[in-house]
């Protein structure tokens, strides 16, 4: 019972982006108002963001600012740097997201002066299927 209670803690980041994936991937299954399913959206885009920093961190590790000198003489530690690719990364992602974030807000926008509603089912009601 002790290992998995540390088990648990030891992983806590992978736990907190699983549950916030499960929440964004039902609200954006489960809910019929189309701004819930843009805020579930956003909620599981942040998981998979959480999910690929934690996975490029490394304890002890080091920036990789390199002195070259030293890099062709000694060569490079690969163990004691940090891959600054994951986190590069989703900072193109971040900005991905509040892109198509906005973007979605102007078309709901559209939606809801056009429909009157941003109720999936009375939407397509309205457009008579």
């Amino acid at each position: 019972m002790e290992d998995l209670l540390v088990l648990i803690v030891a992983k806590v980041n992978y736990w907190a982006y699983v549950i916030l994936m499960m929440i964004g991937f039902y609200a954006m299954i489960g809910k019929r108002n189309l701004v819930k399913k843009l805020i579930g959206m956003n909620i599981f885009q942040t998981a998979i963001i959480l999910m690929f920093v934690s996975s490029g961190v490394k304890h002890g590790a080091k920036i990789p600012i390199l002195n070259k000198y030293e890099v062709l003489e000694k060569g490079v530690d690969v163990a004691g740097v940090v891959n600054p690719l994951p986190h590069v990364l989703m900072l193109t992602a971040i900005v991905v997201s509040v892109s198509v974030t906005g973007v979605a807000l102007a078309i709901l926008l559209r939606i809801y002066r056009e429909y009157g509603t941003l109720e999936e089912d009375e939407i397509l009601e309205k457009l008579g299927k």
